[in-house]
């Protein structure tokens, strides 16, 4: 059944809800014929451009203002509506005004067959994202100037980094001097323990000065830390074999300075107490983390910790236990006959988050 036009009086009811709606937008919003010409503008459209409501019904859009809406690419998009070959969605354009200057709008164009035999109308809607455009540039500047100052704070951090490990050496080499002049063993001892001490550190430096800021992987960290202290401590490296098995975890710089302290302490202890009278032996570091636990340990298979050694706590014992406090893990010591073990182990809670997490 062919469909018949409505009743005129339809029609002008339908106009008349139509110029309301467009009238009382609170969005910016212009209803076009088929000759581009206003038929209805959103008060909110005039406020916002400045164009007088009383004159801008019948006016061509291209004419607006002071002519900056005859711009070509809006020519352009409205033909395309209206021939029906395109429906605009979120059109970028700049509209340059002599008033208000350059102005950024987001438009969508939309037509609208009246279905009647009459021609065809368009839906135009107007957004300003100036202000937005502009806080998105003072953003993205803002990042970009963040990540600069990431980069200088990263390049500084590293150079600090090689200084300190280069002075270090420089103290671990005057320490070991002083050590080789002085008659005293026991002074000599003592200080030959410092020199191991900071040159491990001096190690740790370096190794931190080659790793990322983002995180240490825990694996290549502690192979050469380990590869650091048997190079300076290990005489024969077929008389005692130092060897690390871990896992892939990576933790924050500041966690991997104290797993590798309290790595260096362990380390030097076996290689102090493990192996007397040139006894031949290994020593196996081991890091495994596994739902938010973690534990860290240095085993041997040497003659184990002497009753005597057991009882009292040295400086090395010391060191261990604090930085197992930092790191909210307990420190323990297991005979393993052979040898022994000694660990650290974290248990992860609320309050003690995981080394990955940090």
């Amino acid at each position: 059944m062919a469909a018949h036009p409505a009743p005129p009086q339809s029609r002008d009811i339908a106009e008349s809800l139509g110029l309301a709606v467009v009238a009382s937008s609170r969005a910016p919003l212009l209803l076009l014929d088929g000759g581009f010409l206003v038929i209805a503008a959103s008060a909110s459209f005039c406020q916002a451009f400045a164009i007088n409501p009383e004159s801008v019904a019948g006016q061509p859009i291209f004419s607006l203002g002071d002519g900056e809406w005859g711009v070509p690419q809006l020519r352009s998009l409205l033909r395309a509506t209206l021939c029906g070959a395109a429906e605009i969605e979120a059109y970028e354009m700049d509209l340059n005004s002599p008033a208000r200057g350059l102005r950024r709008l987001v438009l969508n164009a939309h037509r609208l067959d009246p279905g009647t035999g009459d021609t065809p109308r368009i839906l135009l809607t107007i957004a300003d994202v100036t202000q937005a455009r502009r806080d998105d540039a003072r953003h993205a500047a803002a990042l970009m100037e963040k990540d600069d100052l990431l980069q200088q704070k990263a390049v500084l951090l590293q150079e600090v980094r090689h200084r300190v490990a280069n002075s270090l050496q420089i103290i671990a080499s005057v320490l070991l001097q002083n050590a080789r002049r002085v008659n005293s063993e026991e002074s000599r001892s003592h200080l030959r323990d410092a020199h191991q001490r900071v040159m491990s550190v001096a190690a740790l430096q370096h190794q931190l000065a080659a790793s990322s800021l983002e995180g240490v992987p825990l694996r290549p960290y502690l192979t050469h830390l380990c590869e650091s202290i048997a190079a300076s401590m290990i005489g024969d490296p077929e008389r005692i074999s130092l060897t690390v098995d871990a896992d892939d975890t990576v933790v924050a710089s500041d966690i991997s300075i104290s797993l590798g302290l309290i790595v260096t302490e362990l380390v030097i202890n076996a290689l102090k107490h493990a192996f007397p009278k040139n006894r031949k032996g290994a020593i196996r570091v081991a890091y495994k983390a596994g739902g938010g636990d973690w534990t860290l340990s240095v085993s041997d298979d040497g003659v184990g910790m002497p009753v005597a050694h057991k009882a009292s706590a040295g400086l090395g014992t010391s060191i261990v236990a604090a930085l197992s406090r930092q790191l909210q893990a307990e420190p323990s010591i297991k005979d393993r006959h052979p040898g022994m073990t000694a660990s650290v182990s974290h248990k992860h809670t609320a309050s003690a988050p995981a080394l990955d997490a940090i």
